[in-house]
């Protein structure tokens, strides 16, 4: 199929699967359907392994939200349908650059859209789309802003219409038709400037064709003053962040907290400069180690004094994560928890490939590269597992479980909290519960959040 054939199908899917409709399932199925097309529609050569892995992501993460349908659902389905799409057309382009081309196409829409021949086709190839065009599309638009314009001016007018089984509503379908056309533009027809295909080759993972020259930072510093820099600073970090971890640590498990309070706030405190830290020390040795300066036969002390801040940085990490897990022990799990678990994993991560970048001689574009892909991971796994039902599940176990918190601020877990309300017999909560799932499951079917239908209610008896 050509762009214009399947820019039209999606607007005609977009219309077709979101008119009068909330977002849930239908998002789902949409997002399936751009991956089916975009496998169908991906050259042989360019199913690599790693299109066909996002091929799978892009299934799962719509499932994901036709299941859940909530934010981080709905992230995954966007960052796994581009990625696979931009993925299977320039295979080679480094994924860090994906983002600049999807803002510019984004912001440049306007001015790509009237370049017809681009995107259109030939003029000879256009009798039929003119025929479209000219009977139905033109008329329709035309009828449709005049509809809307007499169903202001006169309520007899409008409820003709309303009454009808039909209830169309023009604005509603030319809004879902502008959408679905950006959509489809952008995803179906997205450009990549040449200055894009310069940056690429300046994001290889390691330094294969470069010339491995090594050369001083700044002009005032040779390059035997920048190592001795190097090391000097290294060394005393080192000094100084073993003072810091044993500080962190008595202040952690050694000092008295007065209240639950003030221990999450310590908790977030230090968890938040444990991080700062981390990130500080990656742009350290992003500085120290780049271009020809990784192939310093004279850097040996130097590589050493940087592996052993990033094993102390490691030590940092965990602690931090001991002290989390501590906290999660005394008053439960939540949201805010486990995302400082996530945090402090991506930190390790990133300790881990800056490790690695030392070790095997790496470019800093490498760390960017490797950092991209694991926080795709870190989203698809989010977007996968449900994380409300995990958290009650944990807390109702505790005699401090605090019911009505997680009956307003967690989500996903109402067959976790129907299981509590008729053990405890209570009614209340049960009945509040009922009434949030059958509004759910009264939902057409488009806009159905599926994880909802599997939830079992008991009916009235009927006599």
């Amino acid at each position: 199929m050509k762009k214009h054939h399947l820019i039209f199908i999606t607007v005609l899917a977009v219309i077709i699967f979101f008119y009068k409709e909330y977002i849930a399932l239908n998002l789902g199925i949409f997002g399936i359907l751009l991956s089916v097309l975009t496998y169908s529609q991906t050259k042989i050569e360019s199913r690599t392994r790693t299109f066909l892995t996002l091929f799978v992501t892009s299934i799962f993460s719509s499932l994901a939200f036709a299941w859940f349908g909530d934010a981080i659902s709905f992230v995954a389905v966007f960052v796994s349908v581009f990625l696979l799409r931009f993925k299977g057309t320039y295979p080679k382009l480094k994924p860090f650059l994906y983002i600049e081309v999807l803002l510019l196409n984004l912001f440049t829409f306007l001015g790509r859209v009237f370049n017809i021949e681009q995107w259109y086709g030939k003029s000879k190839e256009r009798s039929f789309a003119k025929k479209l065009i000219a009977i139905i599309l033109i008329p329709a638009f035309f009828i449709s802003i005049f509809f809307f314009i007499y169903a202001q001016g006169s309520d007899h007018f409008a409820n003709l219409f309303r009454d009808s089984e039909l209830e169309f509503q023009p604005l509603t379908f030319i809004v879902l038709a502008i959408i679905g056309f950006y959509i489809g533009f952008i995803f179906w027809n997205f450009g990549v400037e040449r200055f894009i295909f310069k940056q690429n080759r300046y994001l290889n993972d390691d330094f294969s064709g470069l010339v491995k020259i090594q050369k001083p930072t700044f002009s005032f510093l040779d390059i035997d003053s920048e190592r001795i820099s190097g090391l000097i600073s290294f060394s005393a970090l080192n000094i100084l962040l073993l003072i810091f971890i044993a500080t962190y640590n008595y202040e952690q498990f050694f000092e008295v907290t007065k209240s639950a309070v003030g221990l999450s706030a310590e908790t977030h405190e230090r968890v938040n400069a444990v991080i700062m830290s981390i990130v500080m020390a990656i742009l350290v040795i992003l500085f120290y180690f780049k271009k020809g300066f990784n192939f310093d036969d004279k850097a040996k002390s130097l590589k050493i004094s940087a592996k052993i801040w990033i094993v102390l940085n490691a030590v940092l990490v965990i602690s931090a994560s001991l002290k989390n897990s501590e906290y999660i022990i005394n008053y439960g799990l939540t949201y805010k928890r486990l995302g400082v678990y996530a945090f402090l994993m991506m930190a390790l991560i990133g300790l881990i490939f800056t490790f690695i970048k030392i070790q095997k001689n790496m470019t800093n574009a490498f760390l960017f590269n490797k950092m991209f892909w694991a926080c795709y991971g870190l989203i698809l796994v989010c977007s996968y597992v449900n994380w409300g039902g995990i958290i009650t599940s944990n807390n109702i176990k505790r005699k401090d479980f605090a019911d009505n918190y997680h009956l307003v601020s967690i989500n996903y877990n109402e067959q976790n909290l129907l299981d509590y309300a008729e053990k405890t017999s209570n009614s209340e909560m049960k009945n509040q519960l009922k009434k949030r799932i059958e509004s759910y499951q009264k939902e057409s079917f488009l806009s159905k959040i599926l994880y909802y239908e599997f939830i079992n209610i008991e009916k009235p008896k009927t006599k």
